[in-house]
């Protein structure tokens, strides 16, 4: 996490007191969330009364844009002028921004749903941006890639620079930095199946409505949620998108917390049961982690509101649920990192975790990006992303 400028002895006023503020705000932020974070806490760690803060910010809201802006703005200017034609620069440069800034990945994904429209609209605009030019980089030094191709290397290598937002196991700088950029020279050097292709213009129609209301309701929920945030969508709401009225939600569902609570459930014990028929059905550990690979692809494709509400809603949970839910994540991981472990022995636990969250934050990326995830051949390109990306043996031909 950034390392704010200390803060003046008390009595004198800083000259670089925005700064101060911004700098503390998103140490906030990234550390306990928005919501949790108060214009008295940020004037806290700036040893400042909240009044001081209100004449640089007229909200906590304008302070979040800031906090955004300002932070992607680094990463923009250095992809602008990136050279991936001289790697062993251009590489470094970029594991070394990410880590000095570790927390924006979580602001941006989690966060930035609080900003106002006009704010979000100009944030997505900031975000497209960098992956364009990030996508023409790739490009540039791999011409014989098509422009799909490019844009999920692009994408996929935003999503190891996030990765490190969203753990705490810290590896001892530069190695750190060194890790990163292998991981960052393992997507540009990778070979999307050759029949990815531009995706296909509009988004696919609608699932289909499953035969209980219940069912229905819960479905409905989840992309309600994902779409507008749980604090924004209603009972209500939701009980009209399946057409029914708002008190009869409550036939099936106690309240709205319920309906996330029990998709975060559903969606934990899915994913561990696809770990325990990986370990029951391979004959080695890189044939078990290539199966975890392909499931938790196929989970993501299915299930990628779900995994939007495990970054931006998990906060509504009560205090022991969360912590559950958590540590659920913890130990799926911690499986991925037994198997890795087992099929390079000599890689250490830290590095190991790195690479399977780096793997892990590739498919959720694309899988939450309409226009690669409406790619037919998604699938088979994250497959071999994860694969790589944890050093498994190439596949016999």
């Amino acid at each position: 996490m950034t390392t704010a400028p200390a803060a003046p002895a008390a009595g004198k006023r800083p000259r670089n007191r925005r700064a101060l503020i911004v700098a503390a705000a998103s140490d906030l932020f990234a550390r306990d969330g928005y919501d949790q974070t108060t214009m008295s806490d940020i004037a806290a760690a700036v040893a400042i009364g909240p009044s001081a803060v209100y004449r640089h910010f007229p909200g906590k809201q304008q302070l979040l844009a800031e906090v955004v802006t300002a932070g992607l703005s680094p990463a923009q200017e250095l992809v602008d002028a990136l050279d991936l034609g001289d790697r062993a620069a251009a590489l470094p440069r970029l594991a070394a921004l990410t880590l000095d800034q570790r927390h924006l990945g979580v602001l941006w994904q989690r966060e930035a749903r609080h900003l106002a429209d006009d704010d979000r609209v100009r944030l997505r605009a900031q975000l497209r941006r960098i992956g364009r030019v990030l996508a023409e980089r790739v490009q540039a030094v791999r011409p014989a890639l098509g422009p799909a191709a490019a844009d999920l290397l692009a994408w996929s290598m935003i999503a190891v620079l996030s990765s490190p937002s969203f753990h705490r196991i810290d590896l001892p700088r530069p190695r750190h930095d060194h890790l990163l950029a292998e991981l960052l020279a393992t997507v540009l050097d990778t070979d999307p199946p050759a029949a990815f292709a531009t995706a296909p213009p509009a988004p696919p129609a609608a699932g289909l409505t499953p035969a209980s209301r219940r069912e229905a309701l819960l479905d409905q929920a989840v992309r309600m949620f994902a779409a507008h945030g749980y604090r924004d969508v209603g009972v209500e709401d939701i009980g009209a998108a399946v057409g029914i009225s708002g008190p009869s939600v409550y036939n099936h569902y106690p309240s709205k917390l319920d309906m996330l609570t029990i998709a975060f459930h559903r969606g934990t014990a899915a994913l561990f049961t696809d770990v325990s028929a990986a370990y029951t059905t391979a004959t080695s550990a890189e044939d078990a982690l290539r199966t975890l690979i392909r499931s938790y692809v196929a989970f993501g494709r299915a299930h990628h509101d779900l995994l939007g509400l495990l970054v931006t809603e998990i906060s509504h949970l009560p205090a022991d649920e969360r912590e559950r839910r958590r540590q659920a994540q913890r130990d799926y991981l911690a499986e991925w990192t037994h198997l890795l472990r087992q099929v390079h022995p000599g890689l250490d636990r830290a590095a190991a975790r790195l690479r399977v969250d780096a793997a892990i934050d590739v498919v959720n990326s694309a899988v939450r990006t309409p226009h690669l995830r409406r790619n037919p051949d998604l699938p088979a390109a994250l497959e071999t992303l994860a694969a790589r990306l944890l050093r498994l043996p190439e596949p016999a031909r």
